[in-house]
């Protein structure tokens, strides 16, 4: 299911429905399209020029449409801005008192279907901005601007934020978002009446063999709690979900529909996919100094006793949300978040999300993986086969 078209196809797609701005290095064939209609998503990346292969994943059918359609319009893409908490009792995506379930899960328009203006482009960037007003499940207001700058990483950017030595023999693209939301009320955003996080999440197409991996950082329960969490939609079962000493392996097949987290004590500043082939995937964000014990909001679907114990980084590997319906790609995302911004009227808080694709042999793969994630690809390999 991997993603077979071109960067140049999937511009020349986008460019038929909705405005596309293509950010380049002209030190390098690396690309990135971004749409500003499209919720100023980056919709996907290439190491190789318009004949490369394109990073993102994009639902065709419903661009093409042009319609909106309930609870959420998967459009795809490699980074859209989302704010959270997705559930509970601050919940930006169900109304006060309503269930929180599939029927009643609505997507903010703001963030689902409005256009984010651009306001500056230059040849590798790209700044975008809108103005948002949203309620919460506990009927407390937001007004707030956010301010997205997309920026294509160069080359040696790339390979310094991988952590890894530069080989001529694997291709890379990277980009980051810059990611700013002000408090424009008149009133402080007061954790006994909710908060936000600034939520980004990458779009990637499926594989049989395509591996998320999330390093994590080490230490008993007692002090750390669980490792992992995989209870947003049900429990994840063991042929899909193991782990080692170093990492959480999750299948990313694009079959069944799962989501895991790592909460502020257990998450690393950095997460990927290994596609078992030739494509390694690396997100690195802006991870505070004190992350341990920061409160980070609680995306759960239910009345919370914790509602910021939430989680840092996320990974999703889409399935049908009921028996036999569609699924909603079928992709996996990448995925993370800000701490809970308790903003004073007129404050500011921002969050940085880079991607990073290498493509290569394997063999060049691996010293990447191993320096920005601390685990080989023979890991990755052997994760489902122990």
């Amino acid at each position: 299911m991997r993603g077979a078209n071109t960067f140049g196809d999937d511009v020349d797609f986008l460019r038929q429905h909705t405005e596309t701005v293509v950010l380049s290095d002209a030190s390098s064939a690396a690309r990135v399209a971004l749409c500003p209609a499209l919720q100023g998503r980056v919709a996907t990346s290439t190491a190789a020029g318009e004949g490369g292969p394109s990073h993102g994943w994009l639902n065709r059918a419903l661009i093409a449409s042009g319609k909106h359609v309930p609870h959420m319009n998967v459009y795809g893409g490699a980074d859209r801005f989302w704010l959270g908490p997705e559930g509970g009792q601050f919940s930006l995506f169900f109304a006060p008192g309503a269930p929180q379930d599939l029927e009643h899960w609505q997507t903010p328009a703001p963030i689902d279907t409005e256009a984010f203006a651009l306001v500056r482009q230059t040849e590798d960037s790209a700044l975008l901005r809108k103005s948002m007003r949203l309620t919460n499940a506990s009927g407390t207001t937001f007004e707030l601007d956010v301010e997205r700058e997309v920026r294509l990483c160069s080359t040696a950017q790339t390979w310094n934020e991988a952590g890894a030595a530069t080989n001529a023999g694997v291709r890379v693209v990277g980009f980051e978002t810059r990611n700013r939301v002000a408090n424009t009320g008149a009133a402080p955003w007061r954790r006994e009446t909710g908060l936000i996080s600034i939520w980004i999440a990458g779009t990637f197409a499926p594989s049989p063999s395509t591996v998320i991996m999330l390093p994590f950082r080490w230490g008993p329960e007692a002090r750390l709690g669980p490792v992992v969490n995989d209870r947003y939609f049900g429990r994840v079962p063991a042929d899909r979900l193991v782990g080692d000493g170093d990492a959480i392996y999750f299948r990313a097949d694009g079959q069944q529909r799962g989501k895991v987290g790592l909460t502020s004590k257990r998450a690393l500043p950095a997460l990927g996919s290994y596609d078992g082939d030739r494509v390694l995937t690396l997100v690195t964000y802006t991870q505070p100094s004190d992350v341990v014990g920061r409160d980070y909001v609680n995306s759960l679907w239910e009345q919370q006793r914790d509602p910021y114990g939430g989680d840092t980084v996320n990974a999703y590997n889409d399935g049908p949300a009921t028996p036999g319906a569609e699924p909603f790609g079928p992709f996996y995302e990448l995925e993370t978040s800000s701490p809970a911004l308790a903003l004073a009227a007129g404050e500011a808080a921002e969050h940085v999300h880079r991607t990073l694709h290498f493509t290569g042999r394997p063999a060049d793969l691996d010293p990447i993986a191993r320096a920005a994630l601390g685990v080989g690809l023979d890991d990755v390999a052997a994760a489902f086969s122990r």
